[in-house]
């Protein structure tokens, strides 16, 4: 199902959250109609069941009890007719319970992983640029939090709905055993309205405002826990405790808040049901005594009247369930109805060798920055070529990466691989010529053959071969399981080296036609680095993929085919190292200020 189709519940301007709130009811019910159905289904058969066992009650006091007493003794097949009236009603009424409940709960689980997967699918679609407005944290709470918030009202709608029912048949029975009890007892109910509507009224601020906390919480501590070696490497663990327990305290104040109305509210609700049914009785004694009822009537009624007390609740429990559903609402469809969804074209790339690369006069600029990150780069690259990407910090080499593999689109210019632009490319024909191993690696919690794979069904022999090439073949192997070992979450049970050489295998497997790699080998050794930019030159002039790599290292530099010098998003200067070294005082810094540091640590010790 499409996410507009998901988004249909739209709100209305000048509409209130009670009226948003029916309406988000009305879009989930029509959802899951089948199920939602064969669950009001079994609501109805409890409240016809529970009005029936009343029936059953009142019937037993008049025709078994009572004469019982004035008999002296008990008629045995009385007392087996009025059991299995008991059993069977207790049975059928069972039956309903679970039918509402299961079900019931069916709906709403099914309504949370049908939006888990729309608000996901919607991520994956949108944009890196919107992304980078978005906090990790926030997209969690978005398909966690607020989806499971939007659809937390479905839980109790069908034993509402139900009690409707039984609502009527139970005023209908307690007419037919006495008007003047039933009239009595129904004071109570136009109290519970009344008291209800104040009560959401005090209620559905507070609890706005908690579920809008516990989103802020939510990202607080994804932050928290995804920058923890930050936080422990810099000694930062109580600063962002103390963070992270001010937003905890904010939540539970809005709790307590929210908390302090129910109770007040709650035993005053549960009390006006119990109220009813003193004065039935009350009133009920003094009719049975004066002969203008029979008991059966007045304990038929006041038993009524106690079993119907607790489903009522379940309008308060839906109304109370409206604010939040609401918030989680507002908080989905601002995912649902993004826009910025990045749009592909039809065109394939022939052939299967390296791919040539133009970038031409491209410039971009972040959204809502004024200041360009790149500014009339342009680039040719032959097939078949290794070419570095050289510059400081904020030069501009991991945009100009993103730009190449179209993570976003250059706001001047246009990129072409083998003469066609990539927005005219089709997903597809994109993804499976062009990869990017970034500056972080990321890994699951799952074997080393899932990791390299990612679920594309290759042979064991490509895997190795991707791994050797990765020069991670080695240390693969020595794991218990190979390539079937299992990962720790994130790849904790790697270094920083492994898992970089884990993603650039990733890559590999897949036979790009252009590979990126975005200094993606910056926690190996030097050696193993240029072991592995010498193992991709092979496998360029092979047939393999046109190399762009963002290098630091000297030596790893000097492997390349051409060095492009980016300063300022320019590129300022190209051509082999060794000249760009001999012409360019810029560069020469930059190349030497690596191996300058690295020499001044010698035997753990800091030379001057």
């Amino acid at each position: 199902m499409s996410a507009d189709t998901l988004a249909g519940a739209a709100d209305r301007p000048g509409e209130g959250a009670t009226g948003q709130g029916f309406r988000i009811l009305g879009h989930g019910i029509r959802l899951q109609w089948r199920m939602f159905s064969i669950a009001v289904l079994g609501s109805l058969v409890y409240g016809a069941l529970t009005v029936a066992d009343a029936w059953v009650l009142g019937w037993a006091t008049d025709h078994v009890i009572v004469p019982s007493f004035e008999r002296g003794r008990l008629e045995t097949g009385l007392a087996l007719v009025t059991v299995g009236l008991f059993v069977a009603v207790a049975t059928l009424r069972a039956l309903g319970v679970i039918a509402r409940r299961l079900i019931g709960g069916l709906v709403y689980y099914r309504l949370q992983a049908q939006y888990r997967r729309a608000v996901t699918r919607r991520y994956l679609e949108l944009p890196m640029s919107w992304h980078h407005r978005h906090p990790t944290g926030q997209l969690l709470s978005n398909a966690n939090a607020d989806v499971e918030a939007t659809w937390g009202v479905m839980m109790p709608l069908p034993m509402a709905l139900g009690v409707v029912a039984m609502l009527v048949f139970a005023v209908v029975a307690m007419l037919f055993a006495d008007v003047v009890l039933t009239l009595v007892g129904l004071v109570v109910f136009p109290l519970l309205f009344v008291i209800n509507v104040g009560y959401q009224r005090l209620l559905s601020p507070r609890v706005a405002r908690a579920q809008q906390l516990r989103a802020v919480t939510s990202e607080v501590a994804h932050e928290s826990f995804d920058g923890s070696l930050v936080v422990a490497t810099l000694g930062r663990a109580a600063a962002e405790t103390e963070r992270f327990a001010r937003v905890s305290y904010q939540l539970r104040d809005a709790n307590i808040s929210a908390g302090r109305i129910r109770s007040v509210f709650d035993p005053v609700l549960e009390a006006l049901p119990s109220i009813g049914v003193l004065l039935v009785v009350a009133l009920g004694v003094e009719r049975v005594m004066s002969g203008a009822a029979e008991p059966g009537d007045v304990v038929q009624v006041a038993y009524l009247f106690t079993v119907i007390a607790f489903p009522v609740r379940a309008f308060g429990w839906v109304l109370g369930e409206l604010p939040r559903s609401v918030v989680g609402w507002r908080r989905v469809r601002a995912v649902l109805d993004a826009t910025g969804e990045a749009t592909y074209g039809t065109e394939r790339l022939p052939g299967d060798g390296p791919l040539s690369l133009s970038v031409d006069h491209v410039g971009y600029r972040y959204p809502d920055s004024s200041t360009a990150v790149l500014r009339g780069v342009v680039v040719d690259v032959e097939p078949g070529r290794t070419v570095a990407l050289v510059g400081l910090t904020g030069a501009g080499k991991s945009t100009l990466s993103s730009l190449l593999i179209r993570l976003f689109d250059p706001t001047e210019g246009s990129i072409k691989v083998d003469g066609v632009d990539l927005r005219a490319l089709s997903h597809e024909s994109l993804a499976g010529a062009v990869a990017l191993v970034p500056q972080h690696t990321f890994l699951f919690d799952d074997t080393v053959r899932e990791n390299v794979t990612l679920g594309l069904p290759v042979d064991d022999s490509e895997i190795l071969e991707a791994l050797a090439v990765a020069q991670a073949q080695g240390f693969v192997q020595a794991l218990p399981g190979g390539i079937d070992s299992r990962l720790g979450e994130r790849g904790t049970t790697l270094s920083g080296g492994q898992r970089q050489r884990l993603a650039l295998a990733r890559a590999l497997v897949r036979r790009p036609r252009l590979l990126l790699m975005d200094d993606a080998t910056s926690a190996l050794d030097p050696d193993v680095e240029a072991r592995i930019l010498a193992a991709l030159r092979e496998h360029s002039r092979a047939g393999g993929a046109t190399v762009l790599v963002v290098a630091y290292r000297k030596a790893t530099i000097a492997l390349a085919d051409e060095v492009l010098f980016l300063r300022d998003g320019r590129i300022v200067d190209r051509g082999p190292h060794a000249e760009l070294v001999a012409r360019s005082a810029a560069y020469r810094d930059i190349v030497d200020a690596y191996d300058t540091a690295r020499e001044a640590h010698v035997d753990g010790e800091v030379r001057p």
